[in-house]
Order: C-alpha cells, then structure tokens, then sequence
C-alpha cells in the first residue's frame, strides 16, 4: 500500500466516523494519526461529549475486535489483565483472558481508579503483553489503547502517572459539539426507539497492520528533524518546566508527523505536519514546576512559547 492509496483509504475511515460521532474534523484526524502511528491515544473531556462512541466508531470502522474497561475506585489489575482459574475438572490452573486482549480497548475514566491500577496497563501498551503469576501473553496485533480521563479538577479523579502518561502518543480532546451539531443529536434522541449510530466497516481488520506500516514510507527532512529535537530540548530548559518532553516524546512527534503526511497522501513531511502534531504529543508530558502552578501558567502556555522561540525550517518537499 503506497501513500497515496492509505491517504484515500485514510479519508474514508474518517468520512465513515463522521457519520456517527459529531465531532471537530481536526479531533478525528489526530485521533486517526495516532492509530496510524501505532500509538496509544488519550482523550480528555467532560462527560457526555462522545468519547466512548468514537471508541467504538474507530473499532467498527476498522473491523476489529473491541473491549471497553470501565475503570472505578474498587477496580481491580487483575479485572484488567485476567487471571489463573483453578479447572476442578482438568485439575489444573488454566488461564483467563481480561478485557485487555482485544485488538482496540476502551479504558474508559481511566483517572478514577488508583494509581496501582492505572498501572496495570502500563506493560499492555508498552510491550504489547502482560504477565500474570510470572507467564507472559501476548497481547492480539494490531494493539492500542484509546482512554479517556475526565478533567482532573473532577472529584472522584487520580491524576495519571507520569510514566503512564508517557505511554500515551497523542492527547487530545474531543470539545463540545457546534450548534447545528447539538441539535442533531436532539433530533437522534428524538426517536427513543432507534439504535445508537453505528458506523459500517470501511477497512478489513486484516489489513490494519498494513496500512500502519505505511508511514515507515515517508521521508523527514534532515531540517525538520533538527527541528524536533530543539523544540523538545527547549521544553527541558524552560524555567517554568519540572520534567520536560522526554526523547521518547521525541521521537512520538517524529512517528505522528509522518502518520499526518499520510492522512494527506503525501510521501514526505512538511513543517504544518510537526506544528500540527506538537500539541498533542508534547503537553501531556511536561510536568510543571510548582511556582509555574501557582502563577497559573499551563502546559498550553509553555509549549506555546516553545514554538514561537525556534524557527520553522524552510525544506524543499521530499527531499530526504
């Protein structure tokens, strides 16, 4: 499968969403790009703004096999990893499966439950396996996650870990629909006898892998890499910065802007591709100091300055 091909057949799965998630374009995209990237992708917004139903749109779309997790103050690793029964009959141990063997996971509220248990993915979406009573098992390929958090301003909430947001390539947010879109929904629910909108399978689950493997195609720009790594350096020089963007950041903006070409159909990156993906790859990594927390300053802020103190490289497109 070539650029061009993925990007018509990424346009497609996009289009095919569209019609059952009311949702910025730009959010679908990003989400996607990270899908395509073969990452883990994270959603933050209030409840009741559809982000379980782009979870399970993304599944449908892509025929492939879906769990949702949702995750509470009482849950438990092994009600996520599953864990060794005891067969009476056979007289043995046997092992069951959790939720997490699925090729697509819905870790839904995943900052209600504590920390012990948030962590429980953190082998999951690493390494694509888990161990139980010290046997590995592979997870079902492709692999990703898509969680959700609502805002931790919100009682009932645990901050996720540092390391487990690290796991996330792109952090995104859904937002409130527009006007028009608000009263579709009113216009669905109208009708209480009709199902929730589902979306019809656009891309053979078979077929995922390939088309994840085509941004391996796209060519960087010795100048737009320069670029990356400073804009990730600057972050770690900031005063107003704790921790900044780690070089597996790094190289999860690398990976996310070729997914971006891709979505365009292009074979190479252009300078809009990084500036696109900077946002959500790099802001849920930055850990502020506690001064910048009391003057308010957010992640938002930061990146922001990031950008504007280096300069965006001119390249000629494709050139290597």
């Amino acid at each position: 499968m070539d650029t061009e091909v993925a990007g018509e057949l990424s346009g497609r799965i996009l289009d095919g969403i569209g019609e059952a998630v009311i949702a910025d374009r730009e959010f679908l995209e990003t989400t996607l790009t990270g899908i395509l990237a073969r990452g883990h992708v994270l959603l933050e917004d209030v409840p009741g703004t559809g982000k379980t139903l782009t979870a399970r749109s993304f599944a449908q779309v892509l025929g492939l096999s879906f769990q949702r997790i949702q995750f509470t103050p009482d849950l438990l690793p092994a009600d996520i990893t599953g864990s060794n029964i005891y067969r009476e009959s056979a007289g043995e141990f046997e092992f069951s499966p959790g939720p997490v063997f699925a090729n697509v996971v819905l870790a839904d509220e995943i900052n209600r439950a504590p920390p012990k248990t948030q962590a429980a993915l953190l082998e999951a979406m690493g390494e694509k396996q888990v161990t139980v009573d010290g046997q590995t098992h592979d997870l079902p390929r492709p692999f990703f996650v898509l969680a959700t958090q609502n805002p931790v301003e919100q009682e009932g909430t645990f901050g996720l870990p540092e390391a487990q947001r690290d796991r996330f390539m792109v952090k995104t947010s859904i937002g409130y629909p527009h006007a028009e879109g608000e009263r579709l929904l009113l216009d669905r629910r109208g009708d209480r006898t009709a199902q929730t909108p589902s979306v019809g399978q656009v891309l053979d689950g078979d077929r995922v892998p390939e088309l994840q493997q085509v941004p391996e195609q796209v060519s960087v720009d010795p100048r737009l890499r320069d670029y990356m790594v400073e804009l990730a350096r600057r972050t770690r020089q900031d005063d107003r910065v704790d921790v900044g963007v780690s070089p597996r950041g790094t190289q999860r903006l690398f990976e996310a802007s070729r997914a971006r070409a891709v979505l365009s159909g292009r074979e190479f990156v252009v300078p809009e591709d990084v500036k696109l993906m900077v946002e959500p790859v790099f802001t849920h990594r930055l850990v502020l100091t506690p001064e910048a927390d009391v003057r308010n300053v957010t992640r938002a802020d930061v990146l922001s300055d990031v950008l504007e103190s280096v300069d965006v490289p001119a390249v000629r497109p494709g050139t290597l």
